[in-house]
């Protein structure tokens, strides 16, 4: 009889190791996500805020900056479940704008264009870096949720399910293979 019941102690705190680990570790993908969040979320600003400077700098033709303008502020201003969309088109405007290497060539021939350009490129390189981590995390989590023993048990609480963020994120030719 004591035996058994010992066993049972044992198998219970076992139990419960695994299931505080389990709760931690996921508690640790959610804060990863978080912190990847933030990241994709300043990537994405400062990819809009380059592009807007750009815009406004008067290096670009008149119908290029209007183009790069409005997409970069849409995405700037957009509502949450708007974002995807709106940074997806700011990405396709930036392939329409320097879409050929010598549009990049007359920003860089423009007097602080050099440094533009090179900011450009930069930011545009790092969105979908940015992106590939926040999702890898959200994957990562949304794998932890699916076991049995975390849905049993409710070792998620009430976090909400992490959702990817989607979007077109392909950086123009030209801007992509510049070296930072």
């Amino acid at each position: 009889m004591t035996e058994t019941l010992i066993w049972t102690v044992v198998a219970l705190i076992l139990i419960g190791v695994y299931l505080s680990w389990t709760a931690g570790r996921l508690d640790r993908l959610h804060s990863r996500i978080d912190a990847a969040r933030a990241a994709l979320d300043a990537q994405l600003l400062r990819r809009a805020s380059v592009t807007q400077e750009l815009a406004t700098s008067g290096v670009l033709d008149p119908a290029a900056s209007i183009v790069l303008y409005e997409a970069a502020h849409a995405a700037r201003q957009a509502e949450e479940d708007q974002r995807e969309v709106a940074e997806s088109e700011l990405s396709q405007a930036l392939r329409v704008v320097f879409g050929e290497p010598e549009q990049v060539e007359v920003v860089r021939e423009a007097p602080g264009g050099e440094e533009a350009a090179g900011e450009l490129a930069a930011a545009v390189r790092r969105v979908p870096m940015a992106r590939r981590f926040h999702n890898d995390a959200v994957r990562a989590a949304r794998a932890l949720r699916r076991h049995r023993t975390v849905r049993w048990f409710r070792l998620a609480g009430h976090a909400p399910f992490p959702l990817a963020f989607e979007m077109d994120d392909e950086p123009p030719v030209a801007l992509a293979d510049r070296p930072a």
